[in-house]
């Protein structure tokens, strides 16, 4: 049986159409049966019987006959293959010579034959490391690389001196070529901040630029503002704040836009009312991106902290308990030009009609700059928990819906929420998202959770590579130098050249403590092998299985073999390798042992270390893609009990 289908079914009674696999290497097959394995039920009413499937597709004789007569030859020349490997496994070297002169079929690729011929019938295994060390060099295991999961790595960073204080609601934005943070403002539990610090990755350290930007012509003491940063010309762009209700009078609702000159340690005050210049009014917790190339600013959704009835602010207005939400904007830097490029939709906005987009707060918006495109997802809009996830073609204006958040299975989706933080790596077409506050629709409250997600965009696929949802107070204190403990309110940042996250401080959500914030620094890596592990790893497989067939002849000459060339090639930092390799010295014992005292010894050892190297060159035969090994299916396994 071949998958056709991994997808499920919206909890509603409208109609759905799925398109099902029907090639393999871009040829057509035909498909004689169907089975539909439910997977998971929406509840426990669920009954699939009552399901109705219409198939529908082409059945013209003259493109279902060529289809059928090609799986036909492919079926044969599959059997062929699967005998070939069978007699070759069996070591019946003159039947599977035969087989092979007579039927014209390749088992695999000729440079797997030239392995399986060094590896395995020459027993060479410094032939096989070199050889393998080649196909290294020449990038063939960039398919298996990219299929792998990444694994999740957080770090405490511990600096000497002084460093950023406890806060929620700050901004952090990275310059990936200085390897500098900066982090700017927040809420400390009871008061809004202006300082302005830069960390220096290299030296591990917190500079402390100013204490109180304000005095220095920058801007003032706030939080649930939003930072952009151009690499190129070294400046950091901040707009927006969140005021409390008593401060929201109309002197204070105007919305200021500043720029500030890393390299002079200057502020400079663009305007101080963007809405003046037809940008957005004072907005808090929205999403601001740059695109460096055409120097130009984009910022989406927020909440608006005033509301203007025919473009006069009044008191009823303000004092209105009907939330306003900011629509998209940019910002061009070079000509101070602000346009609104889409108005805010109320309501979930039609695919099909005229671009709108619907705003929200919390969410997060991401620049593509090779796509030229922003990718949204999530947020809060009103009481409405949103997950859906689109993107907006800057030049073109056109909205793609790539989700509506409404797949059948929630845990393959970052849950709906706000406060997640999310990041974008162009060269790999990844995007990230740490989970922070979330909402579960079925217990009707809020839940602060620990997941970090990858979403694949030309795959179109979300991916969980961390989560931890333990909300025991007690776990997290013995997990404080580990992992950050769950939180929202928090700062992540991504430098893409060294592809590393950092995150600061936030908000533990404790009810006990509700002006508990933090001012923990985390570093997080995502590992996936690269070319040097994976030689690495191909070369410790080989190493191992040699001193195997070393340690059942010649112990001594097995524990020299161990203590050098095997360990040579291990990095004892990683506990996994260190264990797996002191695993090995009882293979020594374990090898004479069996080996003395019996009259066919050599003859079982000679069977036992050939069908070993059989299954060394399966091993290494697992990274190679897959239109070059042998069948993955054995010839015994069709056999019926």
């Amino acid at each position: 049986m071949i998958e056709l289908l991994d997808s499920g079914l919206k909890n509603d009674n409208v109609p759905e159409t799925f398109e099902l696999r029907h090639s393999i290497d871009d040829q057509l097959f035909p498909c004689r049966f169907i089975k539909i394995l439910p997977l998971q039920s929406w509840g426990s009413s669920f009954n699939f019987s009552i399901w109705f499937v219409k198939l529908s597709g082409i059945d013209s004789w003259d493109i279902v006959k060529p289809s059928l007569d090609w799986f036909l030859e492919f079926q044969k020349r599959e059997a062929v293959r699967l005998c070939l490997k069978y007699l070759r496994k069996q070591d019946y070297k003159d039947a599977f010579s035969v087989l092979s002169r007579v039927s014209g079929i390749q088992l695999e690729d000729p440079m797997l034959t030239e392995l399986h011929k060094i590896l395995v019938e020459e027993s060479d295994f410094n032939g096989a490391e070199q050889l393998v060390c080649q196909s290294v060099n020449s990038g063939l295991f960039s398919a298996y690389i990219s299929k792998q999961e990444y694994r999740a790595i957080w770090r405490p960073l511990q600096s000497t001196g002084p460093q950023p204080g406890m806060r929620g609601g700050h901004q952090m934005c990275i310059d990936p070529h200085s390897e500098t943070i900066f982090l700017l403002g927040g809420w400390d539990g009871n008061q809004d901040l202006s300082d302005l610090w830069a960390y220096h990755v290299p030296s591990k350290q917190w500079r402390l630029i100013s204490n109180d930007t304000e005095a220095q012509g920058g801007p003032s003491a706030r939080s649930c503002h939003k930072m952009c940063l151009d690499p190129k010309r070294r400046q950091i762009f901040t707009l927006g704040r969140y005021l409390d209700c008593q401060y929201r009078v109309p002197e204070n609702l105007k919305s200021d836009f500043y720029v500030y000159d890393i390299e002079s340690n200057q502020w400079t005050l663009i305007t101080d009312d963007t809405a003046a210049l037809g940008g957005p009014q004072l907005i808090f917790d929205h999403q601001m991106c740059i695109d460096v190339t055409l120097r130009t600013i984009y910022v989406f959704g927020g909440r608006v902290l005033n509301v203007s009835v025919n473009g006069i602010t009044t008191t009823e207005a303000i004092a209105s308990s009907e939330p306003v939400y900011s629509g998209l904007f940019s910002y061009h830097v070079s000509t101070n030009t602000w346009r609104n490029l889409c108005p805010d939709s109320p309501i979930q906005p039609d695919p099909n009609s005229t671009p709108t987009l619907r705003s929200r707060v919390s969410h997060s918006m991401l620049f593509h700059p090779i796509y030229r495109k922003l990718f949204i997802f999530a947020g809060q809009r009103n009481k409405d928990y949103l997950n859906d996830f689109f993107s907006y073609d800057v030049d073109s204006g056109l909205v793609e819906h790539i989700s509506d958040g409404s797949k059948r299975d929630a845990s393959a989706l970052p849950a709906a929420g706000f406060t997640q933080r999310a990041t974008i790596d162009p060269q790999l077409d990844e995007i990230y998202v740490l989970s922070g506050l979330s909402k579960d629709k079925e217990k009707r409250d809020d839940s602060v959770q620990n997941s970090f997600w990858v979403y694949y965009i030309k795959q179109n696929e979300w991916s969980c590579v961390y989560r931890n949802e333990n909300a025991e107070e007690q776990y997290w204190s013995k997990m404080q130098h580990l992992e950050p403990c769950p939180r929202f309110a928090h700062q992540l940042v991504y430098d893409h050249v060294n592809k590393v996250h950092y995150l600061f401080g936030g908000n533990p959500g404790k009810a006990s403590s509700p002006k508990l914030r933090l001012d923990d620094f985390w570093r997080l890596t995502l590992y996936r092998p690269t070319y040097p592990q994976l030689l690495q790893r191909f070369r410790f497989l080989i190493r191992k299985y040699r001193f195997q067939e070393l340690a059942s002849s010649d112990s001594l000459q097995a524990l020299h073999y161990l203590q050098t060339s095997l360990s040579d090639i291990i990095d004892h930092e990683d506990p996994e390798q260190t264990k797996e390799f002191q695993k090995l010295a009882s293979v020594i014992f374990q090898e004479s042992d069996c080996c003395r005292g019996q009259s066919s010894a050599h003859e079982d050892m000679q069977t036992r270390c050939f069908q070993q190297r059989c299954q060394l060159f399966e091993e290494l035969c697992a990274f190679f893609p897959a239109n070059m090994t042998q069948p993955q299916a054995d010839l015994l396994d069709l056999v019926p009990m």
